[in-house]
């Protein structure tokens, strides 16, 4: 008899980020990515969302490998946080090894990783099954698809790609791997979603070279460039560019030089000697022929441009002049559109000519309808399932893959959510729909290096403080002659000033004077229950009058 095999996701389904998938084949548990996501507005204070990983705690014994196909975040974001709990090997390129490693010296945490390097189409043995990799094209170097064989046949999961033929070994598109896995019974094929709703190929749309050339061409001055250090596609075009037409390239910091120094390592990004520069040269350099390369991740690219733009970046020889040319190569994600926003608008004031590229012009390097029918019909699997991405970009891969005529239909494409598990018995699928069948997920909230400390309260809270202010209610008793001996104090923060509300103020001090005299007045004294009245008295006066909902925080000393 066949073993068992289910597949599910614990996040990047109905979401952007956060992707962690799981196979199941017998009794071995195989984690394909490991991911986080940025937080927005909505999560004050919060640095990374992961998955909810109990069901991983529960089976950790079962758990025989991570495989991660690149190196992003949100293919590896929660990976420094889960392994603690749940080590395993760890397969993946030595681009992403090195990816990983950043990442978790950016996080200031030390964790031991046991890392399996391979080359992006490899075919290994793990816990005794044929794994086979297959090399893919997309933005980070090195990147794979990957085909697990069980008794019922290989399960495929293509990973972030694009079809692209090309000659740079760092992004190879690798046909002849995926003709050999399809030589073999598909039993399922996970695809991404990203790009599901766009027609024809990716290719060229994602390339930013022919938007570079003009500005390149017409810079009477410095050219600065801000890109996501994560994809190291642009980058290459980047130096090829710098480099045809002589430009002398600069690394804006000492974080940019690092990165640069990591990848060299591994014999990645190398820049010829004539055409890098250090800092200390920058005076010496003929303005026109110097590229500054300014790089980050998530937030930090935005925050470093608004502190160039505003003339606070700590290297004061580097100050943004009307000759300028600014080249921000950062489309900005649904998190960070305001930020991006924001710091673009202050390149403009700051008197530079403002290059922003954003999606409009390139597209994310991600499967669109061309290029996910070229793997369906490569593979021709026996089962479909869209994984990575919102309900809407799920459902237009289901579409798609229904639209081809190859067999694909409602009854073998599966549109899941996080925690709905699909289960093969003997080549046939089937949806486990029970009310117990739905595995826990969710979001944990790191915090610094906390990982679900902050319960969603915290967050409402936060959100409150930030949205209507608070209002801080102090006063000392004596418990001993029950009265009050200081106070009271009425401050507020974020809300409204107390010098041009004395109606409001004087209210306030009533109800908090009033309530804490009862409450001295009565045989025991409850400092609990007191604080609380004083809260919800506070709170449904300041609402009827103003109609905003501030944090209300009684302070109540006892003095003896």
């Amino acid at each position: 008899m066949a073993e068992l095999v289910k597949f599910f996701a614990l996040g990047g389904l109905d979401e952007n980020g956060k992707n962690l998938y799981i196979l199941e084949a017998g009794p071995d548990i195989f984690i394909l990515e490991c991911g986080a996501k940025y937080p927005d507005k909505t999560h004050p204070g919060i640095d990374l969302i992961i998955p909810n990983y109990d069901y991983l705690k529960m089976n950790k014994s079962r758990v025989r490998a991570y495989i991660i196909t690149h190196g992003h975040d949100d293919q590896m974001g929660s990976l420094p946080f889960i392994y603690r709990d749940i080590p395993a090997p760890i397969y993946a390129s030595y681009a992403t090894i090195m990816m990983i490693k950043r990442l978790t010296q950016r996080l200031h945490l030390d964790v031991q990783y046991d890392f399996k390097e391979i080359k992006p189409s490899d075919q290994v043995k793990i816990a005794g099954r044929p794994v086979y990799f297959f090399q893919t094209c997309h933005a980070m170097m090195l990147s794979s698809g990957v085909g697990i064989t069980t008794d019922q046949g290989v399960v495929v999961y293509s990973g972030d790609y694009i079809i692209e033929y090309n000659a740079n070994v760092n992004y190879k598109h690798d046909l002849n791997a995926l003709a050999q896995i399809a030589e073999q019974p598909i039993l399922a094929l996970l695809t991404e979603s990203l790009g599901a709703d766009k027609p024809g190929y990716t290719s060229p749309t994602h390339r930013i070279t022919p938007h570079l050339l003009r500005p390149f061409m017409d810079a009477e001055g410095r050219i600065f460039i801000a890109t996501f250090n994560q994809s190291t596609y642009m980058l290459e075009e980047i130096i090829a560019l710098a480099i045809k037409m002589n430009k002398k390239i600069m690394f804006y910091d000492q974080n940019v030089a690092q990165y640069f120094n990591d990848f060299n390592a591994i014999g990645k990004l190398n820049i010829p000697p004539y055409n890098l520069i250090s800092s200390d040269n920058l005076l010496r350099t003929k303005a026109s022929d110097l590229v500054v390369l300014m790089m980050g991740q998530g937030d930090h690219i935005y925050n470093q441009i608004d502190l160039l733009a505003n003339s606070e970046h700590e290297d004061k020889r580097i100050i943004l002049t009307s000759s300028d040319t600014f080249i921000v190569a950062a489309p900005a994600g649904p998190s960070f559109e305001v930020l991006a926003t924001n710091a673009v608008d202050n390149l403009y004031r700051a008197g530079v000519k403002v290059v922003n590229i954003g999606r409009k012009q390139i597209s994310n390097m991600h499967a669109q309808e061309e290029d996910l029918k070229l793997l369906i019909e490569m593979l021709n699997p026996k089962y479909y399932i869209p994984v990575k991405g919102d309900f809407r970009f799920l459902m237009a891969n289901a579409r798609l893959a229904a639209s081809m005529n190859v067999h694909l239909n409602h009854s073998n494409i599966f549109l899941l959510d996080n925690g709905m598990i699909v289960r093969f018995d003997d080549g046939k699928a089937k949806l486990l729909v029970g009310s117990l069948d739905k595995l826990p997920t969710g979001d944990l909230y790191v915090d610094g290096t906390g990982v679900g400390d902050i319960s969603a309260t915290v967050i409402e809270d936060r959100q409150k403080l930030s949205d209507d202010g608070v209002i801080v209610l102090a006063l000392a008793i004596s418990r001993k002659h029950r009265k009050i001996i200081a106070g009271p104090d009425v401050q507020t923060r974020g809300f409204v000033f107390v010098k041009e509300n004395d109606n409001l103020v004087n209210e306030l001090t009533n109800i908090l004077t009033n309530t804490v005299n009862k409450h001295l007045a009565m045989a025991t004294f409850n400092q609990e229950v007191c604080a609380q009245e004083v809260e919800e008295q506070a709170f449904r006066f300041v609402r009827r009058v103003t109609r905003k909902q501030p944090m209300i925080l009684p302070l109540i000393s006892e003095v003896e």
